[in-house]
């Protein structure tokens, strides 16, 4: 999202409008009321006289709320209008818009306010690539009602506007408005959205939450999470934004109880196996409930069979689950879509990881049996080139994903040259993953699951994974791991952000790991915000291109994570600082992604066009950071702190921090760390 939309959202609902609430939908914009995969509104403008007015002030008042403060334009660069509108919308399942229009005068005004409004029904996907729509579209109006439709079979979604004493016609509503002196008019509109002649009786608003119940949701998050001090006022500000966008992403599945995170928005408010698992992962201290329900739903909805259109397997983990249209008629295979190699791995270490943190050894004997089968699909279906390491390939080559992997553009994996590595590929950060859990799966099968053979044998495949890793991905000319293994069994010798995910799995070898830290820290690398996703000077390196140049919060923060575990505190706090510090100029939001230019050239972390915000993994960095910097690591039912705190801050302090443990306040200070224990409270400093 970018500096010209404004974006609000509630579940699986979201609006994205231009900076004066216009919906106005196009190839370059995706404006729109977006409900379950579907857009049910493409058009929703606003004019006083037939004009369009001038924009005032803008204000996301709630994440499911904005405030659009508007004047009739004058045609010149002066604003003296005698009127004002105020413009409040409220998401739902719809939204709710409440227009109030002033007149400042002494002199009554009479005004045409009207609002066209369209709706193109496009499935996400057809907004994505620009696709046609195969069915009809229809309106009729009823009583108050201007109603929208498309129909294609027995596919039918329908957009109801009710618009109390306006004057209805296909195109829009219009009311001709006398204001008297220093007077005021108001009308609410309300747009519902609905999928069968049943809901419409109903009223699709009926069952949503309130905005009492929505503003309670957010406080809720707010005082569960624990408190945050510190004397760097914007990580304050960051880590608090943070938490109530992880609050506005939760999507809310009818598999189990509670609430998983959708990957972002406007792209991504869906299940993502991967997204879903790392932000989880990130959040573990901060709102350890995120991980058990993504855990449950993503057990639920496992790989039990072999589906060449979904690229599904038995024991695999989910990548991505849609309802809209081209999902429901079998032209995306989305309903889900199994098309990630490193979700599987992923899953097994959140199972563990979970546990460390919370010590629900219930949820670990319930998932046995799960995690079982992503052990078996490691060995059995994961391995496609048939050389003891994860790789991919799509079974669906008409609309499967190309690349796998977290960085899942189809120009991502490239040699140094810049050109595309073969098929099957093997990316070295999925080893690292399946060493980890593997690893992480032998403590609990001899814990928690009495099977102390099967323990024996993951840790004695991952230990010879780790020992072939280190011999078949490192290049001795480029002292440094290989991006991946391709299909014909070459290094795809590029340099990029994934090394450091090699670090936080544990799999490089102690005597490689300076040689690692030294090319995330050098200039080619680390841009002064952060470690880009490929190394400048590269073939593919572009500072601009999604995966091969740019910055991305999330796997920074997993590359910060990876360096304390190899002790290199000082490296990792330098990459927390930097990400934290770009946060202020994106109003303390971190966005998905951001450009890898270095930070001497342009002062500013400059924006991604399309990049996701709120988005799940960004928004979970900062949380994953301040575990960093504290140096919080769960061991038994301790919660150790080594903290290594970066210049910006002289001391940061975490109240609350509920595990196996009871609660505990952890505290880092600069230079010094010391370690306090109290009868009420144990604080650790």
């Amino acid at each position: 999202m970018n500096a010209d939309t404004v974006a609000i959202l509630e579940g699986n609902t979201f609006v994205v409008s231009d900076r004066g609430g216009d919906i106005d939908a196009s190839p370059a914009m995706p404006h729109g009321l977006f409900v379950d995969d579907t857009r049910f509104l493409s058009r929703w403008l606003l004019t006083v006289d037939r004009r369009r007015p001038a924009i005032l002030s803008t204000d996301d008042v709630e994440y499911f709320e904005a405030q659009f403060f508007l004047a009739p334009s004058s045609g010149t660069v002066y604003i003296d209008a005698a009127l004002s509108l105020m413009r409040k919308r409220t998401v739902a399942r719809g939204f709710i818009e409440s227009l109030v229009v002033s007149n400042h005068s002494s002199r009554p005004v009479e005004i045409e306010i009207r609002i066209q409004a369209a709706a193109d029904f496009a499935d996400l996907f057809e907004v994505k690539d620009a696709l046609h729509k195969k069915g009809t579209t229809y309106w009729r109006i009823e009583s108050e009602h201007l109603v929208l439709g498309y129909r294609r079979e027995e596919y039918v979604r329908e957009t109801w506007i009710v618009a109390p004493d306006a004057r209805i016609d296909e195109g829009g509503v219009t009311y001709q408005v006398r204001l008297e002196p220093h007077g005021e008019w108001s009308i609410r509109l309300e747009v519902r959205v609905v999928s069968s002649s049943e809901a419409v009786r109903r009223g699709a608003t009926d069952r949503l939450a309130t905005r009492e119940e929505r503003q309670k949701r957010v406080a809720h998050a707010l005082a569960e999470a624990p408190q945050l001090l510190t004397d760097w006022p914007d990580l304050l500000q960051t880590y608090q934004r943070s938490i109530v966008d992880l609050a506005a992403l939760r999507y809310f599945p009818l598999l189990a109880p509670g609430s998983l995170p959708a990957a972002g928005l406007p792209w991504f408010m869906a299940v993502f196996g991967r997204d879903s698992l790392i932000t989880s992962l990130q959040a573990l201290p901060f709102a350890p409930s995120l991980a058990e329900t993504t855990l449950r739903v993503l057990a639920a909805r496992q790989g039990t069979r072999v589906d060449p259109f979904r690229d599904e397997e038995p024991g695999k983990i989910l990548h991505e689950s849609r309802i809209g249209e081209m999902t429901a008629f079998a032209e995306r295979p989305h309903s889900p879509y199994f098309g990630s190699a490193d979700a599987t791995p992923l899953f097994l270490v959140l199972l563990d990881e979970y546990e460390l943190w919370t010590g629900n050894v219930d949820l670990i004997r319930q998932l046995e049996q799960p995690a079982r089968a992503a052990l078996e699909w490691l060995d059995e279906y994961g391995d496609r080139m048939r050389n003891g390491y994860i790789s991919y390939q799509r079974r669906n080559e008409e609309t499967g994903l190309e690349n796998q992997c977290w960085k899942d553009s189809w120009n991502s994996i490239v040699f140094r040259d810049g050109s595309l590595a073969g098929l099957p590929r093997a990316c070295c950060e999925i080893q690292g993953y399946a060493y980890d859990a593997r690893m992480r799966c032998a403590r609990l099968a001899r814990r928690f699951w009495n099977d102390a053979a099967l323990a024996a044998r993951l840790e004695e495949r991952a230990g010879d994974l780790k020992e072939r890793f280190n011999r078949d991905f490192w290049m001795p000319d480029r002292e440094c791991f290989a991006l991946a293994i391709d299909g014909d069994r070459r290094q795809v010798d590029s340099i990029t952000s994934n090394i450091g995910h090699l670090l936080w799995s544990g799999i490089v070898d102690s005597d490689k790991a300076p040689h690692v830290v030294q090319h995330l820290m050098s200039r080619s690398l680390f841009s002064g915000w952060g470690v880009r996703t490929m190394a400048e000077g590269e073939g593919g390196y572009n500072p601009i291109g999604y995966h091969v140049g740019t910055v991305w919060p999330h796997d920074n923060s997993i590359i910060a994570l990876g360096l304390t575990r190899y002790g290199y505190r000082d490296e990792a706090a330098r990459i927390a600082s930097g990400i934290l510090q770009a946060a202020r100029y994106f109003k303390h939001r971190l966005p998905e992604v951001f450009a890898g230019y270095p930070r001497e050239r342009t002062q500013f972390p400059v924006e991604y066009p399309t990049a996701c915000s709120p988005q799940a993994w960004a928004s979970g960095a900062p949380l994953l950071f301040i575990r960093t910097l504290l140096g919080l690591e769960p061991r038994g039912d301790r919660l150790t702190v080594d903290a290594s705190l970066p210049p910006e801050m002289e001391w940061l302090e975490v109240r609350g921090l509920r595990g196996r443990w009871g609660v505990i306040d952890a505290v880092g200070r600069r230079p010094t760390v010391r370690v306090h224990h109290d009868e009420a409270r144990r604080t650790i400093r």
